[in-house]
């Protein structure tokens, strides 16, 4: 064997750094290695002066024959998993690549029959007349699936032809790129044939076991589907990196900020995935003022914010999620409000702000008018209205409502107090009561009295109501009711018989009494074509004392919208 002097080997570690995208980064990878290449030319085109010789006991490894002219080094490279911490925002290391080149002084023939010419790039050429895969000990793979594998990637080297460096790191980038192998080392070999190009590949081994850190959400039943196939199969970084994208996009469908950070394979063909998923550490809450946008003091309590989100402390964070927070403080009618999370102190977990700017929630009407047609005298109909409402009653998004309404003969008086949740209620129960006074004419039912004078039915009505959500879709509604009711006529004196002498009472008494309860169930539907709308509600009356009214009375309203069409013919 002749010794091997016109070539020499370095080794240099290349480390690429997490891309923000979870695929494998390949041509990346192989970009970065270019630049070596050209770097480590320029550097030994300047110290090329300084090139040391192989000793004898090296040339049956790696040397290629030549003469006094030296031929180029062809090229090593290797690819190997590693896992590194890294935070939310970055995506998994996959690849660190090994690469070394000596660029020795170009030359235009070597002895011993073997051709060197210049390739498109002013490169050398050398003859190669054999082409070898072989394990990283020189010797032939156990499997010969995946020595096929290596050398179906190859494309520029073949028997007996004349490659460059540049076109023989194509080809390992190449076998790297099939995801058997974790390094690739190309040596040149003399034989009685001519040069012989031998690559040593080193493949992943066989999947056995799978180990997923970090993943609390992240169903094990969609990591056993993906890994299924690929059991007691060597493992395939291009097929893991497919798997690693379908993790990252399961995330991403559901709006939840996780994907693989890291992925380590061990001795005896385990693979460990590291999973990043971003919890909430703090929700706060910021008030700006509408017009300039600086931070101000907020009337509502933020407690009362707060009490509307389903995102807690410690959940993983997901944007769908959020969003539907958003529209159940926006159903408040109170304030706009938009959620910014930010990376907090502690590595994957994340900080919500929620910027809140306030709505005006009282507000005041008054109004009169003349209602015409029901008497011949005008100022008989004269009547007058205010109301005063207040939606964000001492912070805590409780409404109340006042209003008036007087003429001539009809009168409302109505005080109305909602507390859209009950505080420390964990079900979302709302209560409402309820005060009211009023008086209507009861002329057109029972005629005018003898003396021409008119009547009136007044009734005063208390109560409170309870209403929570039952399932997606259903609330329910339960209340108790006190009612009393009595005729009067122009004088307000109480009357028990009206013009035709028929009773105005049932007792027999001056005023009616009852309590009434009532029961409702609602299912208002999705509001799309074609959805139905169903109700029932139950009234009972409840004889606490026998003179109160008994009764008892159920409704039911079912509606569907169906779209119709009409033919008409000719």
């Amino acid at each position: 064997m002749h010794q091997n002097d016109g070539v020499s080997f370095t080794s240099s570690p290349l480390k690429i750094p997490l891309s923000q995208t979870p695929a494998f980064q390949l041509t990346g990878t192989r970009h970065l290695a270019f630049q070596l290449i050209d770097s480590l030319r320029n550097r030994f085109n300047n110290v090329k002066h300084h090139s040391t010789q192989f000793n004898v006991s090296a040339q049956s490894e790696l040397g290629v024959r030549s003469s006094t002219r030296r031929s180029p080094l062809l090229c090593f490279a290797s690819v190997s998993l590693a896992a590194e911490k890294q935070s939310i925002g970055r995506s998994p290391l996959l690849y660190s690549a090994f690469l070394s080149l000596t660029q020795p002084d170009s030359t235009e023939s070597t002895q011993d029959g073997h051709l060197a010419t210049a390739g498109p790039f002013g490169e050398e050429r050398v003859l190669v007349g054999e082409v070898l895969v072989r394990n990283k000990d020189g010797e032939e793979l156990e499997r010969k699936d995946l020595e096929m594998e290596a050398l179906n990637a190859l494309k520029a080297c073949g028997a007996n032809s004349a490659l460059t460096a540049w076109e023989v790191q194509e080809d390992v980038d190449r076998i790297i790129d099939s995801g058997y192998f974790s390094s690739c080392m190309p040596v040149a070999v003399d034989s009685r044939d001519g040069i012989r190009l031998v690559f040593q590949v080193e493949p992943n081994q066989e999947l056995r076991g799978l180990v997923c850190e970090g993943a609390n959400v992240l169903p094990s039943k969609f990591l056993e589907n993906a890994f299924r196939d690929g059991h007691g199969k060597v493992v395939n970084l291009k097929r893991l990196g497919q798997v690693i994208s379908s993790i990252n996009g399961w995330y991403m469908d559901r709006g939840i900020f996780g994907l693989v950070s890291g992925v380590d394979i061990f001795s005896g063909g385990i693979v460990r995935l590291k999973v990043a998923e971003s919890e909430v550490n703090d929700i706060s809450v910021r008030f700006l003022d509408r017009k300039t946008g600086e931070p101000t003091k907020g009337k509502t309590k933020p407690a009362t914010i707060l009490s509307q989100l389903t995102t807690k402390k410690g959940q993983v964070y997901s944007r769908l999620q959020g969003k539907r927070d958003v529209d159940a403080i926006s159903a408040m009618s109170l304030m706009d409000v938009s959620i910014l999370p930010q990376s907090a102190g502690d590595a994957g977990k994340v900080d919500l702000i929620m910027n809140v700017v306030e709505r005006p929630s009282g507000r005041f009407s008054a109004g009169a008018g003349i209602s015409s047609g029901i008497t011949s005298d005008l100022l008989s109909g004269l009547f007058g209205s205010f109301a005063y409402s207040e939606r964000n009653l001492f912070g805590k998004n409780q409404k109340l409502n006042v209003s008036l309404e007087r003429g001539q003969i009809d009168s409302t008086f109505r005080i109305n107090y909602t507390d859209p949740w009950i505080e420390g209620n964990d079900k979302q129960t709302s209560r409402t009561i309820t005060v009211q006074n009023s008086r209507s004419s009861g002329t057109l039912v029972h005629g005018n009295q003898h003396d021409n004078s008119s009547l009136s039915i007044g009734r005063v009505t208390a109560g409170v109501e309870f209403s929570r959500p039952l399932r997606p879709k259903w609330s329910g509604t339960a209340g108790l009711f006190f009612q009393s009711a009595g005729a009067h006529d122009e004088k307000k004196n109480p009357l028990i018989k009206d013009f035709y002498g028929s009773p105005l009472t049932a007792s027999g008494k001056l005023y009616d009494d009852m309590l009434l309860a009532k029961v409702e169930c609602v299912y208002p539907g999705s509001g799309n074509k074609g959805s139905s709308m169903f109700i029932i509600n139950m009234e009972q009356g409840l004889p606490v004392i026998p003179d109160w009214l008994y009764f008892n009375r159920v409704n039911a309203r079912v509606s569907k919208v169906l779209n119709l069409v009409l033919l008409v013919f000719f």
